[in-house]
């Protein structure tokens, strides 16, 4: 297949004496190199598939790229390859060495609603912002190899002392469940290593040649692990793209580029300039305005695409103005050129400003799937659900018994659960498991035992009766039995706490229906969510339905036709990042805005906008500024005079043609 790939791909996928960064611009067909080249390594270079590792950050990226690989060679080739999330490849390692860190094999996953409750009771608060700030500078402090008892050592003020007090704790809470976070499954792999030779040997000739998607998207953590298992040969590709690091804000440290030169001085750096997605124009804007940004690696994207039309630059009267414009633009155009729904898609910056198009959407009829947004099932109040359905699946489920007791709270405090995590990780059993055994028993007193039992108890009779009663019946009773309303309505403001309690009416609702027009069990309903939650969003492409998203959840994906909206300072760059010095990091989401077009894109901004109720005179964003006059057609202040129309006769006589066709 070699002599389908360019010449800067190509060799890409030939060069094995060492290491190699492939700075692959958006849309230069990365995901081929990467494909092709374990396909390569197996046919030419006869390595064993057991021994190359493919490592990426979402689970859609491992997925697509297995299904591309697997389309090049026999599964028989590929038999033992792993392709995988970076926290996949941690859980593996941790799974496999978990006695040399302290926990047994079955230790559990928590989420992010997991660890923030642990960490709201080390608190001692409710405050959903204080909790989501003291999450995110742990899992910062995590990223930076940065220890509880380093974080107390290095901490020079009372907030900061604080702050690694609470790091302290919740670190030992995680250990006495037995349990890891996120970040863990990397931090954990990594520690590991670097204390112990023998098991990091073991993996560096266990994974010979890795290969490392998105790599400007790295944190520290991670450019560590990848650094100790190459160490011996520096047998790895890197690709990525200095252009579109727009992760700094969760700890990616584009600095990993620069380090892979210091650190492997022999590194072979080839750029993927070739541009397979967008026409020639919208990569000439593209590349003018992220020229505006210091490189590191100079590259200019190109096309042989054609030339294509101007980049529509538009001016609003305000954002309903803009979200009504955008719908009648959107409608004209699919009339005008047979195009599906599916070819468009709305980009913003923040999910904020989604509702506003949403509305428009909805009275025009224009169907659309929001990208990026909460699911129905990573509801707090559903997942709260989901833990009892899980654990009556499975008694064994430890994150699952650990959110389940806790909420809402009967009696089993934080010691409590603490002396069952470090007895279960002794005995090497789940923590369902300890409650019944004589040996726990004797280690805590009658009072802190009884609420353990009776929860025990009681998912043991739902255990008894999910295979036999209405799965939809079942769950109303569970409810009841442990108050769920009460305790929303205890636990939060009225307004919120109604509004959760209508999301868990609609879980037993949609139970029900299950149950009865699918004969399932509340177990069988239980594993067809956990099966829904792994896959959803998979089949969102087969839908005919215009593509809602924020900007960085646009990343690797690309439309016929984009509407880029709300192109204003404050928001495009966004106001914290122009106080904090992050303006570059705006731009390469701006660029990763532009790059996703492949025909047209149509960006627009308002003249005036509404906040927290008060109009406000906004300014168009400097990134506009930056375009090439010759390249866009504007309407509005940018051109210096008086605002063009916004929607041309032509487009109102298309738009108003394709309805009355819909009416007809």
């Amino acid at each position: 297949m070699l002599h389908l790939l360019n010449p800067a791909q190509r060799a890409a996928v030939q060069y094995l004496d060492g290491p190699c960064l492939v700075l692959a611009g958006a849309g230069s067909g990365k995901t081929r190199v990467i494909t092709q080249k374990i396909a390569y390594l197996i046919e030419k270079a006869s390595m064993d598939a057991r021994n190359i590792a493919a490592i990426t950050f979402t689970n859609k990226a491992a997925r697509e790229m297995s299904e591309r690989v697997g389309h090049l060679m026999s599964a028989d080739r590929l038999r033992g390859l792993t392709v995988s999330t970076f926290h996949s490849l941690g859980m593996r390692i941790m799974r496999e060495e978990a006695r040399h860190v302290g926990y047994k094999t079955q230790f559990s996953i928590l989420d992010s609603a997991d660890a923030a409750k642990i960490i709201s009771d080390s608190l001692g608060t409710t405050d959903k912002q204080l909790i989501r700030s003291t999450v995110s500078r742990i899992s910062m402090m995590k990223n930076d190899r940065i220890s509880p008892d380093k974080a107390i050592l290095q901490a020079d003020s009372e907030g900061e002392l604080h702050l690694a007090r609470i790091y302290r704790v919740y670190q030992d809470t995680l250990q006495a469940y037995q349990a890891v976070d996120f970040d863990d499954l990397i931090r954990l792999p990594v520690d590991l290593f670097e204390q112990n030779e023998e098991v990091l040997k073991k993996w560096q000739h266990r994974l010979r040649y890795l290969l490392i998607d998105e790599y400007q998207d790295t944190n520290l953590t991670q450019y560590q692990m990848v650094k100790l298992l190459t160490d011996i040969t520096g047998q790895f590709t890197a690709v990525g793209d200095d252009d579109q690091s727009i992760y700094a804000w969760r700890g990616a440290d584009m600095e990993n580029l620069r380090k892979l030169q210091s650190d492997f001085p022999k590194l072979q750096v080839i750029k993927l300039e070739q541009n397979y997605r967008s026409v020639a124009r919208i990569l000439k804007c593209a590349n003018a305005v992220i020229s505006n940004n210091p490189k590191l690696f100079e590259k200019t994207l190109w096309s042989d695409l054609g030339v294509g039309d101007p980049i529509q630059v538009i001016e609003c009267k305000s954002d309903e103005h803009e979200a009504e414009l955008v719908a009648m633009k959107l409608l004209a155009h699919k009339f005008e050129t047979g195009a599906d729904y599916k070819d468009y898609a709305i980009l913003y910056r923040g999910n904020h400003q989604a509702r506003i198009i949403e509305t428009a959407l909805r009275t025009h009829k224009i169907p659309y799937l929001i990208s990026g947004g909460q699911s129905f099932f990573d509801r707090a109040e559903i997942k709260d659900i989901l833990s009892y359905l899980r654990l009556i699946a499975n008694e064994n489920d430890d994150p699952a018994f650990i959110r389940a007791v806790t909420t809402p709270k009967r009696g089993v405090g934080n010691v409590t659960l603490e002396r069952l995590g470090a007895y279960a990780a002794d005995r090497q059993i789940s923590l369902y498991q300890a409650v019944y055994e004589e040996g726990f028993i004797w280690q805590v007193q009658g009072t802190q035992y009884e609420p353990l039992k009776t929860f025990c108890d009681f998912i043991g009779r739902m255990q008894f009766r999910a295979p036999r009663e209405p799965a939809g019946e079942l769950l109303k009773e569970l409810l009841d039995a442990i108050d769920y309303e009460t305790w929303l309505y205890d636990s939060d403001e009225p307004k919120p706490a109604e509004s959760k309690w209508k999301n868990v009416l609609e879980l037993v609702q949609w139970v029900t229906r299950q149950g009865e027009e699918k004969q399932r069990s509340l177990i069988e309903v239980s594993q067809t969510i956990a099966l829904i939650t792994m896959l959803e969003g998979r089949d969102e492409e087969e839908v005919d339905a215009i593509k809602m998203s924020t900007l960085h959840a646009s990343k690797g994906l690309e439309y016929p036709h984009v509407f880029l909206i709300g192109c204003e300072e404050d928001i495009l760059p966004h106001a914290n990042s122009i106080e904090t010095g992050m303006v570059e990091e705006e731009r390469r989401l701006m660029y990763v805005g532009i790059t996703r077009a492949q025909r047209t894109l149509t960006i627009t901004y308002c003249g005036k906008r509404k906040r927290a109720g008060e109009w406000q005179i906004t300014e168009p964003s400097r990134f506009l500024k930056e375009l090439p006059a010759d390249d866009i057609r504007v309407s509005g202040r940018l051109n210096g005079g008086k605002a063009e129309q916004a929607i041309s006769k032509s487009e109102g006589r298309a738009m108003l043609a394709g309805l009355l066709a819909k009416l007809g």
